[in-house]
């Protein structure tokens, strides 16, 4: 059996945060996490140095993959390539279990096809399957609710994925302008203006045009959303509604079976999810700008007013640790409450019962890191996998932690 010992660190429980810890894992799995006791910490132990020591962040929802394959329009890397590169950028981010977002969808807006979709998506899956993994990789499915022919690729797609002991997450969303994320059209208009380089007509024309190709799919959406929750009822997917923006919204698709509620863009839809028993994602971005870039509510507000289960990385994994940390260094939430919206309230929003928490039974992610400045250093990334095996332990922290921490 393999054992390792952790004792004088700083360490974030489900429910406190204790500042001189002692924290045990025997094959990969935390036996014991609670105060270091005088005089009983082991010999073999070793010594964090006061550093802050919480359980590996699960980021419930990145796209971040699609610019590791893509950084530029007329740049593309194999996916394979993507995957490792990228894996990491995640593992030093603190992020032990990475669902990343792949999109069946045809966006030029967004640089996204189904084609290049479903490529990145078996890349992610081969190197899940490859016992050199840094993270554990997982995948959210991102349906246009608009294309039909999206929802064959997902249902082929669905129908091959190995059974994993969860079911696989499904995001059902519909990126029109004048509804979901580009509700509010002005938002919309100046983000257009600045991203296409565009005058005041032009914006106009394009969204004019935007909103005039995504209308003939409007009963497909219907005949989407009838189909997901025929799959989520079963078991078969765990459906996240994306963008909700309305109480009525989120009465429609907790009625289709969508369990989870993600990015509401309205405090109206944040307060209907959580009263209908919906988990409620929100973006570490738009926490860590002060706010939505897309003109709806902020982040911050739905978490200062209890409304907010967990954060994902959206689009930027490194935001994940940096946004926890503000809102317990603005006093919006206590540093446990904070991390557990990182953590614990994300691997509950995956369905995954196994992790997110230092605490006996479950899995020995977990990450070492060390603030000065209000700034946070990483400086060590366990997946519970790397931790039963006696012959890869840890790394000292005697040179990891040498002149980094002050007790």
């Amino acid at each position: 059996m393999s054992r390792h010992v952790f004792a004088h660190a700083r360490a974030v429980l489900p429910d406190r945060t204790v500042d001189d810890a002692l924290l045990v894992v025997e094959d990969g799995i935390v036996v014991e996490a609670g105060p270091a006791v005088p005089g009983r910490v082991p010999a073999e132990a070793q010594d964090l140095r006061g550093a802050l020591v919480m359980p590996g962040v699960v980021d419930t929802h990145s796209d971040a993959l699609e610019k590791e394959q893509r950084p530029r329009p007329t740049v593309e890397f194999a996916p394979e390539f993507a995957v490792a590169s990228f894996e990491g950028r995640v593992r030093a981010a603190g992020v032990t279990t990475m669902y990343h977002a792949v999109s069946y969808q045809t966006n030029v807006f967004k640089d996204r096809t189904i084609t290049r979709s479903t490529a990145l998506a078996a890349a992610v899956r081969e190197r899940a399957d490859s016992g050199q993994a840094l993270v554990d990789h997982r995948l959210l499915h991102r349906l246009d609710a608009r294309d039909a022919e999206a929802l064959k690729v997902l249902q082929d797609v669905l129908a091959a994925l190995p059974d994993r002991g969860v079911a696989p997450l499904v995001s059902y969303e519909d990126h029109t302008p004048g509804q979901g994320q580009y509700r509010d059209l002005d938002s919309f208009r100046a983000m257009i203006r600045q991203s296409e380089n565009l005058d005041e007509e032009g914006a106009e024309r394009y969204v004019r045009e935007r909103i005039a190709a995504r209308a003939p799919g409007l009963a497909q959406r219907a005949r989407t959303l009838e189909q997901l929750g025929a799959w989520a009822r079963s078991g078969r997917v765990r459906l996240l509604a994306h963008d909700v923006e309305s109480a009525e919204q989120v009465e429609e698709v907790r009625g289709a079976g969508a369990a989870v509620a993600e990015f509401p863009t309205t405090v109206e839809a944040a307060r209907a999810a959580r009263a209908a028993g919906m988990p409620v994602v929100a973006g570490a971005p738009n926490v860590l700008r002060g706010g939505s870039h897309s003109g709806n509510v902020a982040a911050e507000e739905l978490v200062a007013l209890d409304l907010v289960d967990n954060l994902s990385s959206d689009y930027m994994p490194t935001t994940l640790l940096a946004a926890a940390l503000g809102l317990a260094g603005r006093g919006v939430l206590p540093l446990h409450r904070a991390v557990s919206l990182i953590t614990s309230g994300a691997a509950r929003t995956a369905g995954l019962d196994d992790r997110g928490a230092l605490a006996p039974g479950l899995r020995a992610d977990l990450i070492v890191l060390t603030l000065h400045g209000g700034q946070h250093t990483l400086r060590m990334s366990l997946l519970a996998e790397e931790t039963r095996d006696a012959a890869q332990a840890p790394l000292s922290f005697a040179r990891l932690l040498a002149g980094a921490v002050s007790r």
